[in-house]
């Protein structure tokens, strides 16, 4: 018996997504209930040191689309290296209650403490002169929510701090619309020795979502 032929739609559906330009470049790894508190989840987009450069791509045109590591340059290894080291960007997770909630975000702050601002951070030079130095659990920015919530997005990475993203200090909203692009928190940049082992105590993204699962099957559970 013959079958009937594949419809368009059928065969659209049945083609393999075509990545985006986030998960062409980076790997998504993630930090779930940072420092304890349940579903303060963290994503850390790790550069894949693949070339920003690809086929017809300009370096400037991915900047451009992508809104994120618009200062790749600053980044670069020494010339005799010669590749890119794996930046990472820091965002929320999908499953973070800022974006979960449908809170609505007040305002954000780098003010870290009196004697503590991340916008005071500035880079300069191959040796990342002025870098302030991250440790995993150091606090990156607050988020305040019109319910009188706070929220703190931590580092999640050793390393120093190359960028902050002052865009969502004068549109917070894009912190919840575009949470992986342009409503990213920070660039931290790893020591090069340390590049290879910054994922230790992360999850995959396969990991993640089997705790998120978990979670919500607990919630699900005790209501």
């Amino acid at each position: 018996m013959a079958t009937e032929p594949e419809t368009p739609e059928a065969a659209l559906a049945a083609e393999p997504a075509v990545p985006s330009l986030v998960d062409r470049y980076f790997t998504r790894w993630y930090k779930a209930d940072v420092k304890g508190k349940p579903c303060e989840d963290h994503c850390i987009l790790q550069h894949s040191n693949r070339s920003l450069v690809d086929k017809n791509e300009s370096c400037s045109a991915y900047a451009k689309q992508i809104n994120l590591v618009t200062q790749t340059s600053k980044w670069r290894t020494t010339p005799s290296v010669g590749y890119y080291l794996k930046i990472c960007v820091i965002t929320l997770a999908g499953s973070h209650l800022v974006l979960q909630s449908g809170k609505a975000i007040k305002s954000i702050f780098y003010q870290i403490s009196t004697n503590c601002s991340r916008l005071q951070n500035k880079v300069s030079g191959k040796f990342k002169r002025g870098a302030q130095f991250l440790t995993e659990l150091a606090p990156l920015c607050k988020i305040y929510c019109s319910d009188g919530e706070e929220y703190t997005m931590s580092s999640c990475v050793r390393g120093w701090l190359m960028e902050v993203n002052e865009s969502i200090l004068h549109k917070p909203s894009i912190l919840q619309e575009k949470p992986s692009t342009e409503g990213y928190t920070a660039v931290v940049l790893p020591k090069f020795e340390e590049s290879k082992s910054i994922t230790e105590g992360l999850l995959t993204q396969k990991q993640y979502e089997e705790v998120v699962v978990k979670s919500i099957n607990a919630t699900t559970a005790t209501s």
